[in-house]
Parts: C-alpha cells; structure tokens; sequence
C-alpha cells in the first residue's frame, strides 16, 4: 500500500459533525483542516470511516451512504463494505 497522502473533504454541517469527528478519533495520524463551509482531512496513506464509530455518535443506525449527503471532494480509491469507506492508493 501506497503512503501518499489521501483526503476527503465534507461540508462542515451539523449533520456532519458526528461523522467528522468519527474519521478525527479513528485516524490519529490525520490532519484536520476547518474552513468556513468545509472540514478537509487529509492522511498518509489511508483513511478509514467505520459505521460503528459514526453510530456511536448520532445514537441510531447509520448507512454509509449517507456520507454521500455531506461529501465534497475525495482522493484515493475507495474500498467500501456495509461496515467502511476506506481511502488508500492502491
């Protein structure tokens, strides 16, 4: 696996709020960038997103679809299960 870096960017709205700060505490080695409109984390190598942390968060069940309704932008491919959205350059 590739140690470039990867990113996504989401609008930084309160339904992305719980989202955000899922990918902050699951990817530590992460750099968080907070603009008026937009939240852009970037990572070396991969970035991850786990249902079960989002979940955790909201207090119901979350499909990771829903990521789709707060996305701006991405780089990386996409490896994505019911469970995770990974960004990683393969």
């Amino acid at each position: 696996m590739s140690n470039a870096p990867v990113f996504i960017a989401l609008q930084a709205t309160e339904d992305m709020r719980a989202v955000i700060d899922a990918i902050v505490e699951d990817n530590p080695h992460a750099t968080v960038h907070r603009y008026p409109a937009m939240v852009k984390i970037d990572a070396p190598g991969r970035l991850s997103i786990h249902r079960a942390s989002v979940e955790e968060r909201i207090g119901r069940a979350w499909d990771l679809q829903e990521l789709q309704l707060g996305l701006i932008s991405l780089a990386g491919n996409i490896d994505e299960t019911e469970d995770a959205f990974v960004l990683a350059w393969h």
